[in-house]
């Protein structure tokens, strides 16, 4: 059993900054991609950003140039430093971890507890 656990969330500026932490434990293996998701009251979760084994990293639009996110494969975790916080991007931060699990392609989705992110002054 692998279990996700986010951490760094809280209460920022707008304008501000935080740094999203999220560590695998359990079950030891590595993830095919790496990434987090974002879900605001009412909303559906969507795709922050996510980072594949090979370093291919995708962005939603509406994050690039202010979000990073990096991993650290050895440790099995995974990073998001989001900076120029606003207002509309309160909502819960959910880690993500995907991986391949046959031949086929077929894939398992890991999801952490969420960690809440509120942007406000």
């Amino acid at each position: 059993q692998v279990q996700l656990v986010e951490s760094g969330g809280g209460l920022v500026q707008p304008g501000g900054s935080l740094r999203l932490s999220c560590a695998a434990s359990g079950r030891r293996f590595s993830f095919d991609v790496m990434g987090w998701y974002r879900q605001a009251a009412g909303k559906q979760r969507e795709l922050v950003a996510h980072m594949t084994s090979g370093s291919t990293i995708n962005y939603v639009d509406s994050v690039k140039g202010r979000f990073t996110i990096s991993r650290d494969n050895a440790k099995n975790m995974v990073f998001l430093q989001m900076n120029s916080l606003t207002p509309e991007e309160t909502a819960v931060y959910y880690c993500n971890g995907n991986r391949i699990v046959t031949v086929e392609g077929a894939t398992v989705d890991y999801w952490g507890q969420g960690t809440q992110v509120t942007v406000s002054s």
